[in-house]
This record gives structure tokens, C-alpha cells and sequence, in this order.
């Protein structure tokens, strides 16, 4: 990397844009050109400077995080690195930033700021790092086009039963996402239909505070039941179960069916849940009776875990490089053959659905 990423840092707090500065600065690839106490000084320093990366905060004077961002993705697109508090309310306004197109977030201590910044140093300039590399206007053509609603989508169409008699108890699907994989995960799960649809199994790269919000949006926009994952629950078709934060998802045989087993076991590829866990515990409970779908992500997490479903005899694809934030992850189970095939993100849904099919009638179909 010969060229220094330029970052511009926008927080209301003296202190955090002093530590913000000295982390990112003390990095060789890294320039900190300059910071903002708001949003109107942001404006006219990302004009002067040219920033290639901004890192920004929630909530500020003047103009709050998120409406400035709003802007920002509308008028010029750039990548955008959000800091948020991890409470309740900072878990709703991050899933918010990441909504209206921001890369990713790191979660700012609540009190002990010093010492609890440094120990997030290297994950906030790693994130930084990624964020130059991802092209936020394609990013954003491929973004889902969601209107967001106050309501449950109850209001105009109840969630059905499972009509009885189906066969799905005894297979699964397994999704795995980090970096842009809230927004991908939304997609996909609001394009599946209930019906005759397995229990889905998901692990998405994503602070403890964050994950009982985002399950929550994601029961509103999808046809499925969708909740945090407990421990010892039972999966059952047509839901979905998403990785309580700071826990590793597992399954585990229950009858015919399958249970979610919670794991406060240690971080794997640096991540607590890892997708290479849920996909290799998939691998080992479900072998043929499983699809697994990896999508957008910094890193390689999933990638083995998929190629050990595949070796099981699972049917497996990932989200191809033009529709993902970032093709770290699914481009990693490309290169190494785990990956069936590559699907752009609009066509994820139909594909699982697809394959859902071709299992349930004992033909297990290459993707």
C-alpha cells in the first residue's frame, strides 16, 4: 500500500478525536488530515481535504450522525466508518448508519474511554483500512431498496402457520456474513417465503448489544419468524435464528430436527460468534440435509467451515464480488472450492429457496 489513506475524523468530543487521531496515526498507512466537531465543519473539511475514509459519530450538535450521513450517502458517496456507544439506543442508530450506507461501526466504550479505546485500536484501523478498499456507489446501487416502516408488518398480513405435513424438520440452512451483512441478510430474508422453508441458522459478525435489535428488524421485514438464538431452542421451519453477540451458534440433533446449542467459548478467525463454527457444527449434525450461504465480509471467516459442508454433501454458495461490500469471506470459499457457485445478492433468496426444494424431494442438486 503506497498511498496513505486519508481519514477525516468527525466527533463533538475533544478527547475522542484526540485518541481517534493518535490510533489512527500511529498506523504507517494511515494520515489523519484533519477532524470536525460537527457535521457543518465536516462539510466544508471533507471539500478542502478530500478525505478518502471519514469515521463518524452518532450523535453530535447541530446536526445528528445519522441525518448527516443521510446526505452525505445522497450527495457524495463516500466510505464512512460509524462510532457508536454500545446501548440499546446506540445498537437502533448504528443499525440505522448501516442502513443508509455506512461501512461499518466500532463500538466506542461507555465509560473508561481511554483504556477502552486502545483495546479497540486495532480493530478500528483495520476497519479503517477495509473501508478505503470498498467502492460505497456500488456498494449503494446494490443496496436493498427498503422503505422503513414504524409498524410490524402484521399490521396488513399476519405471519401464517406452517402448513403440517411439510419435511422440513430435518434440514437447515446455515448463513454466515460480517462487514455489509446486515443489509444482506435483510434482503435475503425478507425474498423467503415460510412456507416449506427449513430453520435457518445465522451468523453475523456483530457486537452483543446489537444482535437482539437487528433480530428484532429483521422478524418486521421478513415473511419469517425471525428471533435471537437461546439456548436449547428448538429450530423449527420457517424461522430463523440469528447468533446472540459474544456467543458462537451451534446445532445440535433433536428427534428429526435440530436445537441451537450457544458457545461462550473463545473468539475464532477473531470472531465470537464465527461463522466457521456454526458452518463446521452444520457440517458435522446435518452433512447432506444443509445449504450454506456465505455472504458479504471482511476476512475469512467461513470459508473451511463451508468447504467442510460441501465435503459433507451440502449444498453451498456465496454472494458474488460486484453485489458485496467487501469479498473477503465469500471470496475466500470461491477460492479455495468450497463455494458451489456465486450468486449476486438479488438472487440469494431465489437460490435458497431453490435448493430448499430439490432437498426436500431427495434430490440434492449442485448450486
Amino acid at each position: 500500500m503506497d498511498k496513505k489513506i486519508r481519514v477525516l475524523i468527525i466527533d463533538d468530543s475533544a478527547l475522542m478525536r484526540k485518541l481517534l487521531t493518535e490510533i489512527l496515526g500511529s498506523d504507517s498507512h494511515i494520515e489523519v488530515v484533519g477532524t470536525a466537531p460537527d457535521a457543518y465543519i465536516a462539510r466544508d473539511k471533507i471539500k478542502s481535504l478530500n478525505p478518502d475514509v471519514l469515521t463518524l459519530d452518532v450523535e453530535m450538535p447541530r446536526m445528528d450522525g445519522l441525518s448527516f450521513l443521510r446526505n452525505l450517502m445522497r450527495l457524495r458517496p463516500m466510505p464512512v466508518v460509524m462510532c457508536s456507544v454500545l446501548t440499546q439506543a446506540g445498537a437502533e442508530t448504528a443499525l440505522d448508519a448501516l442502513a443508509l450506507g455506512a461501512v461499518d461501526f466500532v463500538a466506542k466504550p461507555a465509560s473508561d474511554t481511554v483504556n477502552g479505546l486502545q483495546h479497540l485500536a486495532q480493530e478500528l484501523i483495520a476497519k479503517v483500512k477495509m473501508a478505503a478498499t470498498v467502492n460505497v456507489r456500488a456498494a449503494l446501487e446494490f443496496a436493498p431498496r427498503v422503505v422503513e416502516s414504524n409498524h410490524d408488518a402484521s399490521v396488513v398480513l399476519p405471519k401464517r402457520p406452517i402448513p403440517k405435513g411439510t419435511s422440513s424438520s430435518d434440514h437447515i440452512i446455515a448463513i454466515g456474513a460480517s462487514t455489509g451483512g446486515t443489509e444482506a441478510i435483510k434482503e435475503v430474508l425478507a425474498q423467503l417465503s415460510a412456507e416449506h422453508l427449513p430453520g435457518i441458522v445465522i451468523a453475523q459478525h456483530i457486537p452483543k448489544a446489537f444482535s437482539g435489535p437487528f433480530a428484532t428488524r429483521m422478524n418486521a421485514c421478513s415473511p419469517l419468524t425471525v428471533c435471537e438464538a437461546r439456548d436449547g431452542e428448538a429450530i423449527l421451519p420457517g424461522h430463523a435464528y440469528i447468533a446472540p453477540g459474544d456467543e458462537h451458534l451451534l446445532i445440535e440433533r433433536s428427534g428429526r430436527g435440530f436445537r441451537c446449542r450457544l458457545d461462550p467459548g473463545p473468539l475464532v478467525n477473531r470472531h465470537r460468534p464465527s461463522v466457521d463454527v456454526l458452518f463446521r457444527s452444520v457440517a458435522q449434525t446435518a452433512g447432506h440435509h444443509a445449504v450454506g450461504v456465505l455472504l458479504t465480509g471482511m476476512g475469512r471467516d467461513g470459508a473451511e467451515g463451508m468447504k467442510e459442508m460441501l465435503e459433507a454433501g451440502a449444498s453451498t454458495i456465496a454472494q458474488d464480488e460486484n453485489s458485496s461490500v467487501v469479498w473477503g469471506m465469500p471470496g475466500a470459499a470461491w477460492k479455495i472450492g468450497a463455494a458451489q457457485a456465486l450468486h449476486p445478492l438479488n438472487e440469494i433468496a431465489a437460490r435458497i429457496l431453490t435448493l430448499a426444494r430439490a432437498h426436500f424431494s431427495g434430490v440434492y442438486a449442485s448450486a
